[in-house]
């Protein structure tokens, strides 16, 4: 039987899933490594990958993909679950709030869901969204809210699928937005930081905390480019058992995405109209720069 010798079909940019010689420079496998590496077919979109972030140009080796952009992929998704799986620094990032938010006479509440680990919030959706037994006392320890003609805004802070979004977003956000709303004669509850939280779950927040609106900062499902996305859900009137066309959602908060700041006017809008109409949901449209909102009609 013919001896055809090492077979060489990637370098750093061959093909995905073929084997590589590793040969000293000048040494006859360097010289097919680099032999291999003119087999790339790059792709004539290439151009256009500086402006977006998604996967597209590739190129080509083969029907295969080049190895870089195979071990590019398999990066991004073991960045995808280790942002779910990721420990949650609850006790911190409440330590941090409530100094943030103390000169505004507010504290911060650490609280738990009732799934406990992680493993059940993964696989029970439905205990994430409500307190456990704990976590609903310490609410009802609470003094009343002292009357007051101000409406009142329940912020809730949870993990939910990406601590490191919260991690990274939560605080400049809500940096970003807080004085705003006060300036606009808003009150607040106290922040409340959950732990193995979904969305829903501030409508028990905000209904026992007596809240006219709720706003819920969570980590969003991470995607194959973003681990660390949040979004927020504001839900007016909140009290267990809405549905999500009860909420408005504003996602994709972080640096690569949208941006605090442009986060922060969308919210302050959306929580202005909320207030003026009394809903949220379907019915509660983003609707800045409408011609149909006659300067009357725009909230302030």
């Amino acid at each position: 039987m013919r001896d055809w010798g090492p077979r060489v079909s990637s370098t750093k940019d061959g093909g995905s899933g073929s084997t590589q010689s590793a040969g000293a420079p000048g040494s006859p496998d360097a010289g097919a490594a680099r032999e291999a590496a003119a087999i790339v077919i790059d792709n004539p979109w290439s151009a256009l990958k500086r402006f977006t972030p998604a996967r597209i140009a590739l190129g080509r080796v083969g029907a295969s993909l080049p190895t870089r952009a195979h071990l590019e992929f398999q990066l991004a998704h073991a960045q995808a679950r280790d942002a779910v799986h990721r420990p949650f620094d609850g006790s911190g990032l409440c330590r941090d709030l409530a100094a943030d938010v103390a000169p505004m006479g507010l504290d911060c509440l650490l609280l738990d869901s009732a799934a406990g680990t992680r493993a059940v919030y993964l696989q029970r959706p439905d205990l994430g969204r409500r307190l456990d037994e704990a976590s609903r006392r310490c609410l009802a320890d609470l003094a009343p809210p002292a009357q007051s003609p101000a409406p009142r805004l329940a912020w809730v802070i949870a993990d939910g699928l990406s601590a490191l979004a919260i991690e990274r977003q939560a605080r400049p956000f809500l940096a970003q937005v807080m004085p705003g709303l006060a300036a606009a004669g808003w009150g607040f509850a106290p922040l409340c930081v959950v732990r193995q939280g979904r969305v829903a779950i501030g409508d028990e927040i905000g209904e026992r905390l007596g809240a006219d609106l709720v706003v819920v900062l969570i980590g969003e499902r991470p995607g194959l480019s973003s681990p660390d996305s949040m979004g927020l859900y504001l839900t007016w009137a909140p009290r267990v058992g809405l549905t999500d066309e009860r909420r408005n959602c504003i996602s994709n908060i972080r640096p690569a995405g949208l941006s605090t700041e442009e986060a922060s006017l969308q919210l302050q809008w959306l929580v202005a109209r909320a207030r003026q109409l009394r809903l949220s949901g379907v019915a509660l449209k983003d609707e800045r720069g409408s011609p149909a909102l006659s300067a009357a009609d725009t909230p302030r």
